[in-house]
Order: C-alpha cells, then structure tokens, then sequence
C-alpha cells in the first residue's frame, strides 16, 4: 500500500529533532534538572499478573491518519483515563503524529498515574528530556535499536528510577527482548513500515514462542473492541489502547465499552445507584416505567437522576404500556432507547416506531424458557434474552445459546457476582444486571457492582 519506508522518515527527522533540542537545552544541563520518578511500574505490574492492565493514549494524530482528536479536551481525556487507567501513555512526537512534551507535562500534572513517554527513543537525551517533562515510562523499540543501544537506553532510564517498556513486532525481536530480559514486553501489532495493523500479530507471536511467565506482556494498536480484549486475555497482560478512545468526543464512553463490554444495570431508583453503577463501568442505566413493577420509577424521579446522573446512557423500560405512556416518558427523559418487555407485536413497534425521534433505539425482550425463538421482529436494534420468570433470579439454559450469532443480543436474567465471568464469555453484545446487584428491590449494592466490573474488566 505504501511505496515510503515511514520508520525511515521518522527517524531521519529524530535525528535532526535532537540535535536541534541539544542547542537549547543540553543534556548536562538536563541532568540538573531532573530528578528520579516516584513511581515503579514494574513492582505496580507484578501485581497486574491476575489484574489486566490497561494503558490508555493520548494522540493527536499518526502518520497515515488524519487528525483523531482534534475536537477533544485534552483535560476531560485526563481525568477520564485517571478512573481507568493503570497508566497513561503520551505521544510526544510533533511531526508525524502531532504530539507535544507539553501534552506529557499536562497529563503528568492533573492524574496521579505513571504517565509513559510514547516517542522513537534513540539517544540518552530523550530519556533525560521525557523526564524532565514528567514520564515514569519509557519506550524502546528494539526496531530501531541494536541490543548495545537497548542496554545503554535502558540502563540510563534505571538511574531515574523510570520503568522501560520494550517493543516488538516480529518473532526476531521478540526473541531479542527476552534474551535482554526486558520485564514488560509490548507487541505492536502494526507494521512501522507502512503502519498498517494486523491484530493478529499478538497472537501469532505468542503461539509461537515460549515465554517466561515472569514476563508482562502487552498488546497495542487496534484494539477497539472488548471483544477483541476477551479473545487476546488469555494470552496477555494488558493493552495499550489510543486511538478507538478519542474517535469521537464521548471519552468516557469508548473507555467503558473497551474495557467492560456493553452493560447495563436496570432498575435504577436513586441517583446514587445510577453513580455507582456509571462509575464502576456500566453503560446503560434501566429505567422501568410499568407500574406493575416494584422497581417502577415515576417521572420526577427519573428525570432527576437522568439530569443529575449523565454519564449513562438510559433505557426506558416499558411492560405492554401503550404508545400515548411511552411518548409521554420520551418527552420528557433523554432515553438512548425504549426495551419493550412485554407482548408487543410488529404492529406495535412499528406504531411506536413512527411516534418516537429517529435517534432513539428499540429494544425487545425475548422470554426464554427451553427454546430459543426466532428474530422475527423488524426495527429491532437489539434483543434482550430474559429467564421466562423475570425477577426470579434464576437463568436460563445458556447452551441455548451455542451456534448462533449474539452480536445483536444482551444477555439477562440472574446475572450477578457468582456467574458474571460465564455470562460475559458467551461473547454477547452486553449483560443486563438487575436483582443480582441488590440489597433489597430497587437498592442497588455498591459492593456487588464494584465486585462484577472488577471481574469483567479481567475475566480470561
């Protein structure tokens, strides 16, 4: 696809970067100005060997791309990535991926996290430089760089008390790293050639060679979907994940659904439980507005969490009401959609269809008993597989589920701290949590939501 070498190109203007900074700033200079970092990364991810480890990026751009976050505040990315992040990454280079030291200073300023320096490291210089603009973490990238060079780099980044995370892309310097015995090894899986991706790459590596299970390995670039982190846990440690977060402006909400998956907690009463559960990780927050239910929410209630609580995206929740109670709600609650529970038929939905904005999605729960039925509503956007006994805690038989495709379905009915794992490895859209997450009807348990994020965020 590339005709240009584009490794080539960024070295050769490193190489002139450096020498250009040298005249403003030597590194002697330098030296007096730094000072060892506070944090260890490497003791901090020894603890990551049962918690998966996720470093989020910040970047304005790569060289093939256009500008990825030109629209995002660099503040509302900092303080998203602090409630998530084991660390946070920077990409420092200007010319080919519109980055800045400032950047690194900023991030190191406002969280609390090690912050990694992500730039084409060649000389001691750039260690002494990041430091002094407040990196804990380094890259080297063995693609670019001789063992000798790899020893000195990361020798000197040692003395600053700086963790090195080392970069392979092929099977050669991946045998490389651990005969230097580098301790956080991280997989590209794009090609600095021509910086095409391949998320096939960690796999592929990792079948292939045997690794010492004291080695922290990393996964980066392309990851942008939870399905893809289910599918390489198995073999990894963590991630290093830029570019799916800052496509549009909804931070938070490309951080969730990465690292969680596309959950929901239903029921929702109080605006503390619609905190709790926004902030452990969930998604989408259920609002049931049939009067039959004893998690029923009446308008006031509800738009007072929705206005109070925005960080979710809410789902009425409707059991056979008509289209005139429905409507009635939409006007006033910002619903993301409408999860028809009851016996709606196609006329209906498309009745409802008609009467609601465009934006809003329809949802339509499914009963399961020993059968799985068929999908034979249109205008559907998603389908919830419920127990047949709503409220009753209990499952449905999952095996149900073998052999069909569960990309369109949320998986719900007796989910909770016990069985979260098991449910998130069918590979559904999302899980719908509800009693499972409670102390008593309609009172949601901080600790037993805190307790399935912490799970789904490192289930293999």
């Amino acid at each position: 696809m590339f005709t240009i070498d584009i490794l080539q190109l960024i070295i050769k203007n490193k190489i002139s970067w450096i020498i250009e900074q040298k005249k403003h700033l030597s590194i002697n200079v330098l030296k007096t100005k730094v000072h060892k970092t506070k944090f260890n990364f490497y003791t901090q991810t020894n603890t990551y060997l049962l918690n998966k480890i996720f470093i989020l990026e910040y970047k304005k751009r790569s060289p093939t791309q256009k500008i990825i976050s030109q629209n995002v505040n660099i503040i509302n990315v900092a303080q998203t990535y602090q409630k998530y992040a084991t660390a946070i990454s920077v990409v420092t280079d200007e010319k080919f991926f519109s980055g800045s030291f400032k950047h690194l200073k900023l991030m190191s300023q406002i969280t609390n996290k090690p912050i990694l320096c992500k730039d084409f490291i060649l000389d001691p210089y750039q260690i002494f430089f990041a430091r002094y603009y407040g990196a804990d973490i380094i890259l080297l990238i063995l693609a670019i760089l001789s063992d000798t060079q790899y020893i000195i780099l990361r020798n000197i980044a040692h003395q600053l008390s700086m963790s090195v995370i080392t970069e392979v892309s092929n099977k050669i310097e991946f045998e490389r790293a651990m005969n230097l015995k580098a301790k956080i090894i991280m997989i590209n899986n794009r090609n600095l050639k021509n910086f095409t991706i391949n998320i096939h790459n960690t796999i592929n590596l990792l079948n292939n060679i045997n690794v010492n299970y004291k080695t922290i390995l990393i996964s980066a670039s392309g990851i942008k979907q939870h399905t893809q982190i289910q599918k390489l846990n198995k073999l990894v440690h963590g991630y290093l994940i830029g570019t799916a977060l800052l496509t549009n402006k909804n931070i938070l909400l490309n951080v969730k659904k990465i690292i969680f998956g596309n959950n929901k907690i239903c029921g929702l009463k109080k605006n503390y439980d619609a905190y709790i559960s926004s902030k452990a990780g969930s998604i989408f927050g259920g609002l049931i507005f049939t009067k039959q239910s004893i998690r029923y929410i009446n308008l006031d209630h509800a738009k007072n969490i929705t206005n109070n609580i925005t960080t979710l995206l809410y789902i009425g929740v409707f059991y056979n009401n008509s289209i005139t109670d429905i409507v009635k709600v939409i006007q006033k609650i910002p619903l993301f959609a409408i999860q028809l529970h009851g016996n709606e038929d196609q006329n209906f939905i498309n009745n409802v269809k008609n009467k609601i904005p465009k934006h809003i999605q329809i949802w339509k729960t499914y009963s399961i008993n020993n059968t799985i039925p068929q999908q034979k509503f249109s205008h559907i956007d998603l389908f919830i597989y419920d127990y047949y006994l709503p409220g009753s805690g209990k499952t449905f038989n999952w095996n149900l589920l073998k052999n069909i495709n569960k990309t369109n379905i949320i998986l719900a009915g007796g989910l909770n701290i016990y069985n979260c794992v098991q449910a998130a490895q069918l590979k559904c859209y999302g899980l719908d949590f509800n009693s499972g997450v409670e102390k008593t009807p309609g009172k949601k348990d901080l600790i037993k939501i805190n307790n399935i994020f912490y799970q789904l965020r490192n289930c293999t």
